[in-house]
């Protein structure tokens, strides 16, 4: 039976979310200060898809990594810790 045999009732544009994308919507964070060794994230597709991809911000054509969500999240709990030393 197809789905929408078993859907009553018509879409409600005051119920409407935000539209889902499979397009990386990339970021730098605030607090690289622009000096060359960045990375940027693509959030918008941890509900989505799972993943969080990471590629370098010199090199916006080169290869994306993309991580396990809930990886992504331990990544950034570690360096705000310090557990990678750095400054």
């Amino acid at each position: 039976m197809p789905v929408a045999d078993c859907v009553r009732g018509r879409d409600q544009s005051r119920t409407k979310g935000h539209p889902v994308t499979t397009e990386p919507s990339w970021f730098t964070s605030s607090y690289s200060a622009n000096g060359g060794a960045c990375v940027e994230v693509a959030v918008n597709l941890a509900a989505t898809w799972g993943v969080v991809p990471v590629r370098d911000s010199k090199s916006t054509d080169g290869p994306v990594l993309d991580l396990p969500a809930c990886s992504f999240a331990s990544l950034v709990a570690g360096v705000k810790a310090g557990e990678f030393g750095g400054g």
